[in-house]
């Protein structure tokens, strides 16, 4: 098992009030994406808000009701578009681990986020039984893009972020080995020069370390009822 890293990286600011979050996925159109009026999204932010309280949660939707592929070209940075690697085509294949319990509802909340920098350098397969001692959760890939397009100051060079949460396992039963993540493009390859710094969706391998990536996480998921 590799050391937990230590080093500082950015302080992050603190996610919106829900009730600005809710509006940011109205104008971004996520609402129709979802077959969700404004109203319901609105009073959805709001029951949460109060007096429940939401301080500090991230409002996320379902991914059989927005996935990955249509939120994806959503994330904005430097002006570009965020996109799916082409070697992803089957993004939306990828569905929660068993030890991931979604709420059965259309949109809930994350509370507890961390990008996970203290665990760069830690393989999928390694960090995944440290969070569950730790009794946190890994993120969806489509949770750890609603928290970018919330924050955008979540993704940051030499400090993204990998989305173990999200696996696509064959017919046969195994997983596969890819592990989603989120980072920052460098515009080589078959990304294109012209997608230099925008928001990407890709893959690493599970046995895989990388100093740059993080393993976020939550401690939890819950909608307004609970």
């Amino acid at each position: 098992m590799p050391e937990t890293t230590h080093a500082t990286s950015t302080v992050l600011p603190a996610l919106p009030a829900l009730s600005t979050q809710a509006e940011r996925l109205i104008e971004l159109g996520v609402h129709e994406i979802i077959g969700l009026s404004t109203a319901e999204l609105r009073t959805f932010a709001g029951a949460t808000e109060a007096p429940a309280g939401g301080d500090g949660a991230l409002l996320a939707v379902h991914p059989n009701q927005a996935p990955a592929s249509a939120l994806a070209p959503l994330l904005r940075r430097d002006g570009k578009p965020g996109f799916v690697v082409t070697d992803m085509s089957d993004v939306d294949l990828f569905a929660p681990l068993d030890t991931v319990t979604l709420p059965d509802a259309p949109l809930y909340l994350l509370t507890g986020l961390d990008r996970g920098d203290r665990m760069a350098n830690w393989s999928p397969n390694e960090a995944l039984p440290a969070l569950t001692a730790e009794a946190r959760t890994p993120l969806l890939l489509t949770e750890g893009i609603h928290w970018v397009l919330q924050q955008p100051a979540v993704l940051e060079r030499n400090h993204c972020f990998m989305t173990i949460g999200s696996r696509l396992r064959k017919a046969h039963g195994t997983l596969d080995a890819r592990t989603p993540a989120i980072w920052i493009s460098n515009g080589t390859g078959r990304d294109g020069r012209e997608r230099r710094n925008a928001p990407k969706v890709g893959w690493c391998w599970a046995g895989n370390r990388h100093t740059w990536l993080g393993i976020a996480s939550a401690t939890g998921r819950r909608t307004q009822d609970r």
